[in-house]
């Protein structure tokens, strides 16, 4: 008895301390379907010059000394970008740029996150969906302080140029370790890191701004081509006004402050000309063209009034869908509306001043543009999905699945990754479905077809 008693008493404080992890799920059923307005956008940017500064630019602000990362760190060249310079030794998802005080620093750039590997092949722009957060970067934190501190007084240049990136660092080390493999905290990242910075300048403050929760909710990266369509940004079409400054959100890893931010802002007009250009990779296998001449007429009917039209009258509606209808994992976006970072960012130098970005959260999903779709698996906005066939036949999706981590162990037919369904969620790339926040539920919209017009459906997503 006294066994059943303890164990009682343990399952309850377990129950206990995993429901003030995450917040009280809720589904708005007082509206279906809302139309996100367009917001002025800056015009008139240079997409090469766009592309350079994604590639070559300081924006993160602060990062490890170029002089010690080179002695004490891996090092590998940049065989993908093929960049000249110091970032010739540096993959590359890193850049070494100058810091504000003119020292020569590493830290990563925005293809950590948003350049993917298809068929063998990276492709910047295609979401990195196998990366792995499931190490806590916590230890990693500390040794890279020690080291530098070590090497570098704290009166020199070099440190001081390191100091910003390694308290931002510290701080949000431990909130994006993730359960999940593939599964991307970039919205973590962010949470923590501004929780740590005065909304009105950006300076970094110890104390934090707002409470954050232990559970880390993690996304798969969406696709950068699809950015010149939407009128709001992210999963839940939370992101609103001007895109220059919300795709700048991963500079609170290390800028300095408002002023440093208002000087790498200007370059994110042309970073924003080049999203404006940037195309999906067509897909690389034969396509059955009657098949596929069947499949668009589908699609027209049963899916462009959410996903849009595509061919030489396109069209995307940008419609956010209420979770109670779409029916998907609704932790996401439940997290969003009861997270700091919405008040905190709404009172930021990112909202306070022009041009002007906000935080909306909703309790819904944009459906998003399909351009491209087959090369961005797996599916879902949590990546819970393998492929498209699962997601237009979620009987057929697995509870616990793997994949092998190669990008070229790709499923043709099924459009997505080649995958294994599991007994249990074991193994390196395992994905587990009953972990909060990862269900493959909801989208049931493709279960009404029969099996011979889903296999059209997803030959003509192949076209797009």
């Amino acid at each position: 008895m006294r066994k059943i008693l303890a164990f009682a008493l343990i399952a309850t404080i377990i129950a206990c301390s995993a429901s003030r992890q995450l917040p009280a799920v809720r589904v708005d059923e007082s509206w279906k379907v809302k139309l996100l307005p367009p917001s002025p956008q800056q015009e008139g940017g240079d997409p090469a010059a766009g592309f350079d500064y994604l590639i070559y630019g300081s924006y993160i602000g602060s990062g490890i000394p170029y002089d010690f990362y080179k002695n004490k760190m891996s090092n590998q060249p940049d065989t993908v970008l093929r960049r000249g310079g110091l970032n010739a030794n540096v993959a590359y998802a890193a850049t070494v740029f100058e810091a504000p005080n003119g020292v020569q620093v590493v830290n990563g750039n925005c293809f950590t996150c948003h350049a993917g590997r298809i068929n063998g092949e990276v492709v910047p722009g295609l979401g990195n969906s196998f990366s792995d957060y499931r190490n806590n970067l916590t230890p990693m934190s500390r040794l890279m302080r020690l080291g530098v501190g070590l090497q570098y007084k704290k009166t020199d240049k070099e440190w001081q140029a390191f100091e910003d990136f390694s308290n931002y660092f510290r701080e949000m080390a431990p909130y994006i370790q993730t359960n999940q493999p593939g599964a991307n905290p970039a919205f973590r990242l962010a949470e923590a890191c501004m929780n740590h910075r005065n909304p009105a300048d950006l300076t970094y403050r110890k104390e934090p701004n707002y409470e954050m929760p232990a559970y880390t909710v993690a996304t798969d990266v969406p696709p950068l081509w699809n950015v010149k369509k939407k009128n709001a940004l992210y999963y839940n079409g939370i992101g609103r006004g001007d895109f220059t400054k919300l795709l700048f959100q991963a500079s609170v890893l290390g800028i300095p402050d408002s002023a440093a931010a208002r000087q790498a802002i200007i370059q994110f007009k042309d970073v924003l000309a080049w999203l404006k250009e940037l195309q999906p990779p067509p897909y690389p296998g034969p396509v059955d063209r009657p098949l596929a001449a069947k499949g668009e007429s589908l699609f027209n009917e049963h899916c462009s009034n959410c996903h849009g039209a595509y061919g030489e009258e396109e069209r995307y509606p940008n419609k956010l869908v209420s979770l109670a209808v779409v029916k998907t994992d609704p932790l996401y976006a439940n997290y969003a509306q009861n997270s700091g970072i919405v008040d905190w960012y709404n009172s930021s130098w990112f909202a306070q001043t022009e041009p002007r970005s906000y935080f909306e959260p909703e309790l819904g999903y944009v459906a998003p543009p399909l351009d491209g779709i087959w090369a961005s698996a797996p599916y879902l906005h949590n990546g819970s999905v393998p492929t498209v066939e699962a997601l237009l036949n979620s009987a057929s999706r697995p509870t616990y699945w793997s994949r092998s981590g190669r990008s070229d162990d790709y499923n043709h037919q099924e459009l997505g990754w080649n995958y294994a369904p599991l007994a249990e969620p074991k193994g390196e790339w395992a994905f587990d479905t009953t972990l909060p926040g990862y269900s493959n539920k909801g989208h049931y919209f493709g279960d009404k077809l029969p099996q011979e017009e889903r296999r059209a459906v997803i030959e003509y997503l192949k076209t797009l």
